[in-house]
């Protein structure tokens, strides 16, 4: 193959009536190319302009996030010969202000992620060494600890997308997550944060973030899990 054609949104609120896209040619230089390293050529060859976020570049930090031909993904994983095209088509996370090119804001999303609070409150004063945990207890709290806040769930969520004050699978996820951890003693507080009109219950249980996980994950199983508690709760007091 002699170059891929990458089609790459560009937008800079500042100076830009509305988006486009800029094309770009870039040759198979390396074997196992990722998106991620093409959007590199690119800016360092062609057009040193073009804004786009990274860090790690080894699927851990979750900063590369991209729309990427048709789908959510992280751009550092993606290698280009796995899209099956000679054409890659590369959007920013959607249900997110633009700040420029790719880069979106992502303050409303880690906004929602703090409001679950996502700490232990054991509700005990610290031990002289360590909280306890058993493997079967801390089993329950897997794989969610792996969530890396990349937001493709949240780009992806249609719910988001019509309503700006859902709280969101990512962060519905995460609190989730502490409700089922055996060292922590807010469940009160916890459904009380999710058990609303813009939490648990706006989810339309359609599976999409559950389907763009980078880390296969499962939000929609987190949200039923806190619908389920947040019932037996009303209903039964437990």
């Amino acid at each position: 193959m002699a170059e891929y054609i990458f089609e790459v949104f560009r937008f800079d609120p500042d100076a830009d009536s509305k988006p486009r896209f800029d094309i770009f040619r870039v040759p198979p230089f390396k074997k196992g190319l990722t998106v991620l390293e093409a959007l590199f050529y690119v800016q360092e060859k062609l057009d040193g302009s073009l804004a786009f976020r990274s860090s790690c570049r080894e699927g851990a930090c979750g900063s590369c996030a991209m729309h990427i031909n048709g789908k959510y993904r992280l751009s550092c994983e993606t290698q280009v010969k796995d899209l099956f095209s000679d054409k890659v088509v590369v959007q920013p996370l959607g249900h997110l202000r633009v700040l420029r090119d790719l880069v979106v804001d992502m303050e409303p999303f880690f906004a929602k992620y703090k409001y679950i609070m996502p700490f232990l409150m054991p509700g005990s004063p610290p031990p002289e060494r360590e909280r306890p945990q058993t493997v079967g207890d801390q089993m329950k709290v897997l794989p969610s600890v792996d969530c890396i806040l990349c937001a493709c769930c949240h780009a992806s969520c249609t719910v988001t997308g019509t309503d700006p004050e859902y709280l969101g699978p990512a962060a519905l996820l995460w609190a989730d997550r502490f409700v089922r951890d055996s060292r922590d003693d807010a469940l009160d507080e916890r459904l009380r944060l999710v058990d609303q009109l813009h939490g648990i219950w706006r989810c339309h249980t359609i599976f999409s973030c559950q389907e763009v996980c980078p880390k296969d994950l499962d939000p929609t199983g987190a949200i039923a899990d806190l619908k389920r508690r947040a019932l037996r709760r009303k209903l039964l007091g437990q």
